[in-house]
């Protein structure tokens, strides 16, 4: 019950809400424009400037995990209003062909492995799946270059390789703004692709790549979209300890069946999985002896074998349309 003193305290909570360089109310999913509103790719400087640099900016001045409940409430309500846009967005989409592709964030444009990945996600995309992501840099990036790129040619994409390639990491000065001149010679209005970033990681720029944008404050939350959104099944690639942290959840929410279904889980790399990091390895071993069941586990490092996985799951006869 709200007493009469308690109204004074509204009023500041209230104010407190319209101040934030963040609507609270945010009903929609950004785009790369809503998202760098204010930034020009002339001016490297404005990056400093725009939306998502100044919503990061107060993020960090407020604390990653905020104490002050004004600011915890206004982050709240941004996040509940980024899960219903993104249950808009799933009722338009097969959530059976929404395939995430996961990867380390350090992943160079210049790296072979992006390549691979960006033709996978653009193969995907032109058979009728969405491509989704932790929305960053690396290997996310290549899986929404991929899907920016669908509908075009490999020398196209070959072409916007080499665009991007004198800034090889998103720590180049000109990572951003070369991505920004990719879709400017190749506009995209056919394909969708969904980025889910997150602002505890705000020092990596989310790719503009992405048609559609979910960034969240709360990592949890985050982490938790990508992996159940991912209903068709998740692609694997080689990654560090956030890689690691979205097998080991997405394992364990399939030996469950915790969302009625277990997805494909696909592993891009066969020495880095099998040696290099024996996860592939460990899981197979889980099930043999019985203390994982349901995974659907598949290694390889073929193409095809991975796209007609995929395409199998969801056009199995009888599967239940979530």
């Amino acid at each position: 019950m709200i007493k009469a003193t308690h109204f004074s305290e509204l009023e500041n909570v209230m104010e407190y809400l319209k101040q934030v360089p963040y609507d609270v109310t945010q009903d929609k999913l950004y785009t790369a424009s809503t998202l760098y509103e204010g930034y020009n790719t002339a001016d490297n400087a404005t990056f400093d400037t725009c939306y998502d640099s100044c919503v990061y900016h107060h993020y960090k001045a407020t604390g990653c995990q905020a104490d002050d409940m004004q600011e915890s409430l206004a982050r709240t309500l941004h996040d509940h209003g980024m899960q219903n846009a993104l249950k808009h967005f799933f009722d338009t989409h097969d959530k059976l062909r929404c395939v995430g592709i996961m990867g380390g964030h350090a992943l160079l444009r210049t790296d072979d492995t992006y390549r691979q990945i960006t033709l996978l996600s653009k193969r995907l995309t032109e058979q009728g799946f969405c491509m989704l992501s932790g929305g960053g840099p690396g290997a996310m990036e290549a899986t929404h270059l991929g899907a920016w790129m669908a509908g075009r040619t490999t020398d196209d994409v070959d072409d916007a390789l080499g665009m991007l390639r004198p800034s090889p990491s998103f720590k180049d000065k000109g990572w951003l703004a070369s991505a920004f001149s990719v879709m400017m010679k190749y506009p995209q209005h056919a394909y969708d692709s969904l980025g889910i970033p997150t602002w505890l990681y705000g020092h990596e720029p989310s790719t503009p790549f992405a048609t559609h944008i979910a960034k969240f404050f709360e990592n949890s939350i985050r982490e938790d979209s990508i992996l159940t959104l991912a209903y068709g099944g998740i692609v694997y690639t080689p990654g560090s300890a956030g890689t690691m942290q979205e097998v080991f959840q997405d394992a364990v929410q399939n030996h469950y069946v915790s969302l009625g279904l277990s997805s494909p889980m696909i592993f891009m790399g066969t020495k880095y999985w099998t040696e290099e990091m024996p996860v592939y390895t460990l899981l197979q071993d889980m099930m043999h002896t019985g203390r994982y069941k349901n995974l659907l586990l598949r290694l390889t490092d073929d193409m095809d074998t991975i796209v007609d996985e995929l395409t199998k799951f969801a056009t199995t006869p009888g599967r239940t349309r979530l």
